[in-house]
């Protein structure tokens, strides 16, 4: 049973964290199979939006695996097979596999299935639209093991949600539920099971039928305009914005707009 699942939709692709009785908690084969699907949708043009999930009904993910992958990064334990020894091999492997240190360059939209705590709260605030089932709990508890959620929680959770509310979760280590979330606008929409993967694809193929140079650029364009000044910001954006103004699938949705009939990107 592979612990990670990718499968390609069309232009949609799909990530399924696969470890449903550790509640998809990440462990070091998870680590690497994760970054080696990453790099795949950076580098295939042929995918132009993700949905990551977890399996099963009670956890989207509950972070790190506190018996196989903390002991090992510690140095509590030693390392037993090939998946621990990559891991130990690169040090930022297990931070770009959880996308801190990693942009696959395409919009990632995050299914939520269930609990998202520790890292797989950090993973989701690396995500770009998220849809939760009504179930669904977040929070970051690494504080109440006296550990640092250092999957990028002190730096993007104040810029996703109120200063007052992200310290309170930083600080307590207390769980909100989807409700809490939505009204935060941590979340995009929320739904009962049988809706999850249903509205989320809506989403991701949504996004999939627009014009994919101009989806990737202004996605990057935001991403880089956060926490800096407006003036900075806005001169960057006119660097990702010129060579899609000049493209070729600009063009096309131009005249596909005139001739009245569907645009026919192909990314160029």
């Amino acid at each position: 049973m592979a612990v990670i699942e990718y499968e390609k939709r069309g232009h949609v692709s799909l990530v399924t964290l696969n470890r449903p009785a550790a509640r998809n908690a990440i462990d070091p084969e998870c680590i690497v199979r994760l970054m080696q699907v990453w790099r795949e949708v950076s580098e295939d043009d042929g995918v132009r939006c993700v949905v990551i999930t977890g399996q099963g009904d009670r956890a989207f993910c509950a972070g790190a695996d506190l018996a196989r992958l903390i002991p090992l990064l510690s140095g509590v334990r030693e390392a037993e097979n090939e998946w621990d020894r990559q891991v130990l091999a690169d040090e930022g492997l297990s931070s770009q596999a959880m996308l801190r240190d990693f942009d696959p360059g395409k919009p990632i939209l995050a299914a939520i299935n269930g609990f998202a705590v520790a890292g797989g709260m950090e993973l989701v605030q690396a995500t770009d639209l998220r849809v939760a089932v009504s179930g669904a709990r977040f929070g970051l508890q690494e504080v109440q093991r006296a550990l640092f959620p250092s999957g990028g929680s002190t730096v993007r959770l104040p810029r996703q949600i109120p200063y007052v509310r992200a310290m309170e979760l930083l600080l307590t280590g207390d769980l909100i539920d989807a409700g809490e979330a939505l009204e935060l606008g941590f979340i995009n929409r929320v739904v009962e099971p049988d809706r999850l993967m249903e509205t989320t694809f809506e989403l991701a193929e949504r996004i999939a039928r627009n014009g994919p140079l101009a989806v990737r650029a202004i996605r990057a364009a935001v991403r880089a305009g956060l926490g800096v000044p407006d003036g900075e910001a806005m001169r960057r954006e006119l660097d990702y914005s010129r060579p899609v103004m000049q493209s070729q699938d600009a063009r096309e949705g131009s005249l596909a707009f005139l001739e009245k009939r569907e645009p026919v990107f192909r990314g160029g």
